[in-house]
């Protein structure tokens, strides 16, 4: 397991749960296992760093739950003979999460949480299951109980930003985001969501100026994830920078062309260009991929 070969792992734990079927630590070494195995098979599938933003492919979803059921069931196995550490539960609750089930893995993570409240992750967790379910309140308690023991933990500071988002103060989200980013400075390697979650919070706050250089920096980070140049071309838009709209837009249709709202926000570029034809073909593709009638351009 610590050399990463989950496969062979899982091989060596059956082998051990025929001669000893009450172990419970075989049990639940083999739900982690069947866990760890669904990051594994990710990786091998989809080893795009950006493919968090791309629908999921079939076969990882359809992975993700048969191992996650059958994680759940080693757990529950292991339950019969002896209780379940922290740690188990909260493997426990992200097996939930993975099956979609908020319910179930907030109150495992409750509980792994309540046996083992330093567990800086497991309060990551939890933060993401009630952001999930719309209960931001928590989620910011959540978040910070992360921070606290883990200072300086990006995905906690930005979702943090999320949450307030989602109550709809956007002064402490933008405060949130700016000190995600702050933290990233001297980074390598960058977390593309900081740039877009504050982009978006900025082209919402109708401040499409402040929002391009974000932007501009999300595009560089992860130049393969389409929303970035989604969102600079509708902030270029919003700036009446129609040249470099139509660029960014061009680019994220070509990165996604079956994304109907895509095709609508270039043909609107299109049309401030006097390019009718083409505002016609993109606003026809987007009515097409939304299985509506086509319209004419000057009806949009």
């Amino acid at each position: 397991m610590e050399k990463g070969q989950v496969n062979d792992a899982e091989i060596i734990v059956r082998q051990a749960l025929k001669m000893a079927p009450d172990s419970a630590a075989a049990h639940f070494l083999l739900g982690y296992i069947l866990y760890r195995e669904i990051q594994a098979q990710a990786k091998q599938i989809d080893p795009n760093p950006n493919a968090i933003y791309a629908a999921p492919k079939k076969s990882l979803v359809e992975l993700s739950e048969k191992n996650a059921k059958e994680s759940l069931a080693e757990f529950t196995a292991g339950a019969r003979y002896r209780t379940p550490s922290a740690f188990d539960l909260k493997i426990v609750a992200i097996d939930y999460i993975l099956l979609g089930d908020s319910i179930d893995a907030d109150k495992w993570l409750t509980r792994s949480l309540q046996l083992n409240p330093t567990d800086s992750d497991g309060w990551y967790q939890l933060g993401r299951t009630k952001y999930n379910e719309n209960r931001f309140t928590e989620a910011i308690d959540a978040f910070k109980k992360c921070l606290a023991i883990d200072a300086t933990n990006i995905k906690a500071e930005e979702n943090l930003g999320l949450s307030y988002a989602g109550l709809g103060d956007d002064l402490d989200a933008a405060k949130a985001y700016q000190t995600a980013i702050d933290w990233q400075t001297t980074s390598v390697t960058k977390d593309v969501e900081t740039y877009l979650a504050f982009g978006t919070l900025l082209l919402d706050e109708n401040h499409p100026k402040d929002a391009i250089p974000l932007l501009i920096q999300a595009t560089e980070i992860a130049p393969s994830v389409f929303q970035g140049h989604e969102l600079l071309g509708k902030a270029y838009l919003q700036t009446q920078e129609l040249l470099k709209a139509q660029t960014e837009l061009e680019e994220a249709v070509n990165l996604s062309p079956d994304t109907a709202r895509l095709h609508y926000i270039l043909g609107q570029v299109y049309r401030k260009e006097g390019l009718m034809a083409k505002a016609k073909a993109e606003f026809d593709r987007c009515a097409a991929l939304q299985g509506a009638r086509p319209s004419d351009p000057g009806e949009m």
